[in-house]
C-alpha cells in the first residue's frame, strides 16, 4: 500500500481524488492546512504527492522546491494552468509529471501507478524520518530543521536514525552499540557516550533542545509527549 498526499485547495476535487486513490488500494490524505505544507508532508511521509499549482499562501512551485530540499519523493503537478511555461516551470522545480485539468480520474490513476512502480519497485520505502519539525534524510544522512541542514557523522546518523525510528520507545545502550557495530570492527562503550554528547550539541545549536532524553541505567528516548515522566533523566550521558 502506498501513501499519497493530495495538495489541492478545491475540496470536492481533493475528495474525489482521495476516493479514487483508495479504491485502487492506496492510502490517501488531502491537505487542509496550506500554511504548513512541509510539516504536514513530513509528518505523513507520503510515497507520492499530487500538487496543485495555485494554492493559498504559497503556490505549488514553492512547496515542491521546499520538498526537494529534504526528499526525492515523486511530485505530480495537477493544474488548469497547462501552458508550456507552467509545464516547464513544474519540471524545473522538481516535478516528475504534469496532468492538465480537467482530467479523467482513470488517467490520473494510471499516471500515479506508473510513477509509483518506477520509483519504488526496487526500494519500497520513504527515505526520511520526522519529529518536532526535524527531518532526517536517509539518503544523504543529514538533518534538516527550519530550512537549515545539520551535517552528521556516520555514527551520529546511525544513533539518530535508530532513536527516530523508535520515537516514544526506550532504546537501550546495547541496541545503539549494536547499531554502531554494524559496519565497524569494534566500538568502545565510551564511543557511544561521546557521540551522544556531540549529537546533542549539534541538535541544540540547531534549536532542538532536549530532543534526546536519557533514562539513567536504561537507555535513550525521543519522547513524543506520551512518555512516562516518572523515570529519572540525565542529559550528560
Amino acid at each position: 500500500m502506498y501513501k499519497i498526499l493530495i495538495i489541492e485547495d478545491d475540496l470536492a476535487m481533493a475528495q474525489a481524488i482521495q476516493r479514487e486513490m483508495t479504491a485502487w488500494g492506496n492510502e490517501a490524505e488531502y491537505l487542509e492546512d496550506f500554511q504548513n505544507v512541509l510539516t504536514e508532508f513530513a509528518e505523513y511521509g507520503p510515497h507520492l504527492v499530487l500538487m496543485d499549482i495555485t494554492l493559498p499562501f504559497y503556490n505549488g512551485y514553492h512547496w515542491c522546491s521546499e520538498i526537494r530540499k529534504i526528499s526525492s519523493v515523486p511530485v505530480i503537478f495537477i493544474s488548469s494552468a497547462a501552458d508550456n511555461m507552467n509545464i516547464i516551470m513544474a519540471m524545473n522545480m522538481g516535478g516528475d509529471d504534469f496532468i492538465a485539468k480537467p482530467f479523467d480520474l482513470s488517467v490520473l490513476t494510471a499516471k500515479v501507478q506508473a510513477v509509483l512502480r518506477r520509483t519504488y519497485d526496487l526500494s519500497g520505502r520513504v527515505p526520511m524520518l520526522e519529529h518536532r519539525g526535524a527531518i532526517l534524510n536517509l539518503y544523504d544522512t543529514t538533518l534538516t530543521y527550519e530550512g537549515e541542514k545539520v551535517s552528521l557523522t556516520k555514527n551520529e546518523f546511525r544513533i539518530l536514525q535508530t532513536l527516530m525510528e523508535n520515537k516514544g520507545r526506550l532504546v537501550s545502550r546495547d541496541t545503539l552499540m549494536t547499531k554502531l557495530w554494524e559496519t565497524d570492527n569494534y566500538i568502545e562503550e565510551n564511543t557511544l557516550t561521546v557521540n551522544i554528547a556531540r549529537l546533542r550539541r549539534k541538535l541544540e545549536h540547531a534549536g532542538l533542545k532536549d530532543f534526546i532524553t536519557t533514562k539513567v541505567g536504561e537507555g535513550y528516548i525521543i519522547e513524543t509527549g506520551n512518555a512516562d515522566p516518572g523515570g529519572k533523566k540525565e542529559r550528560g550521558r
